[in-house]
C-alpha cells in the first residue's frame, strides 16, 4: 500500500508541472502574437509528458493555442494516450 507522503508528494509535483506547463503554453501564445522567439513545440511535448497535460489540454482551449496545428495535435493527442495506457498497465500490474 501506498503511503499518504507518497501521494501528497506526487499531486504537488503533478499541480506544479501542470501550472508551469500552462505557463509555457501562456508564454508562448504572448510570444507568438509579439512575433518574438517561440517556446520549441518540443518543450511543450516533453512538459505535457511529464505529466502536464491536463494544463495543456486546458491552454490550447482557454488561449485557442495550437489548435490549427494539426501535427502538433497529433503529438499532444499521442502523448494523452502513452499516459492512460500506462495508468492502466500500472493498475493491471498492481492486481
Amino acid at each position: 500500500m501506498t503511503r499518504p507522503e507518497t501521494i501528497a508528494f506526487a499531486l504537488a509535483a503533478l499541480t506544479l508541472i501542470n501550472a508551469l506547463t500552462y505557463a509555457l503554453f501562456w508564454s508562448d501564445k504572448r510570444r507568438a502574437r509579439a512575433g518574438r522567439w517561440r517556446v520549441k513545440e518540443r518543450t511543450l511535448l516533453l512538459w505535457s509528458a511529464a505529466g502536464g497535460w491536463p494544463a495543456a489540454f486546458l491552454a490550447m482551449r482557454t488561449l485557442r493555442h495550437k489548435t490549427r496545428d494539426r501535427a502538433f495535435r497529433r503529438r499532444y493527442w499521442g502523448v494523452v494516450v502513452t499516459w492512460f495506457a500506462g495508468i492502466a498497465a500500472v493498475i493491471y500490474a498492481s492486481r
